[in-house]
């Protein structure tokens, strides 16, 4: 038998090492990337954990993460934060749904009908400018203190993302494929619908996840004056009565609930923009 016999018949001789085997590389591989992506946030979370313990914050003013947890857990399951939920999300659905549902359709035909665009631009770029929150008092003089003027601050504010997005997303259709659609015969509905829709599609989805955030962010302002129920009610009243973990827990759920927002519209962007290389 020769040397190279020999050393091929020693147990475990050519195997690779148990931490180079294909599992263990794609279990590192998996572990980098979310340590890329989440470490950041991990470390933030530990310091705020260990500051208060630390002596580096007051733990009266900013409690520990653990303490906040807790209380965002007793606010959900034994607490009101489970209606103030529902009432929350009616309030921002209703102002978002209404937005896209004049957004996208004015968009849409106001990025085709150049005339119209330039006409109506000077004014959309002022009320765009002007501030829902400084027009909320408005508002409430028109509307009264109730459920409708909180809906339409939230519309107003949501509105406008949406309109630019889909406007500036039909502009920038390529003219060529326009064009050679054209000269294949196509009509203007299906040019329309095979060509212009389908790319500006991933721009309408910047301004959909815009507006979604803008959503959370009114809805909380509009909360936050004359209304007695809502997460953004229940910031302000845990903060008169000092409670300041159930504080910090109904911000950290109004921060869930805008992560969740974005998580379902980017997946459904993924889903109908398969097509589509543009990355946010």
């Amino acid at each position: 038998m020769t040397l190279e016999t020999e050393q091929q018949a020693l147990p475990g001789f050519g195997q690779i090492p148990f931490w180079q085997s294909r599992p263990v590389r794609e279990a590192a591989a998996i572990v980098r990337g979310f340590l890329s992506r989440y470490a950041l946030l991990i470390a933030f979370a530990v310091l705020w954990q260990i500051s208060p313990s630390l002596g580096w914050t007051n733990a009266a003013v900013l409690p520990p993460l653990n303490t906040i947890l807790v209380a965002l857990w007793n606010g959900v399951t034994v607490g009101t934060f489970s209606g103030d939920i529902l009432i929350s999300l009616r309030r921002a659905g209703l102002a978002f749904g209404a937005a896209v549902s004049l957004g996208i359709p004015l968009g849409l035909f106001m990025g085709q009908v150049r005339f119209i665009e330039r006409s109506l631009d000077p004014i959309l770029q002022l009320f765009r400018q002007t501030s829902a929150l400084a027009l909320y008092p408005v508002f409430i003089l028109l509307l009264g203190l109730g459920e409708t003027s909180k809906v339409f601050v939230i519309f107003w504010a949501t509105l406008f993302p949406i309109l630019l997005a889909t406007i500036g997303g039909v502009k920038q259709v390529d003219p060529k494929l326009i064009e050679m659609a054209r000269v294949y015969g196509a009509k203007r509905l299906t040019v329309f619908r095979r060509v212009v829709l389908p790319a500006a599609l991933p721009q309408i989805f910047v301004g959909l996840r815009l507006s979604a955030t803008t959503s959370l962010l009114l809805l909380i302002a509009a909360e936050m004056i004359g209304a007695n129920s809502g997460i953004g009610f229940q910031v302000m009243n845990a903060q008169y009565n000092f409670q300041i973990p159930l504080m910090f827990a109904a911000i950290l759920l109004l921060a869930l609930l805008g992560l969740s927002a974005n998580f379902i519209l980017e997946t459904l962007q993924a889903r109908l923009c398969r097509w589509s290389k543009v990355k946010d």
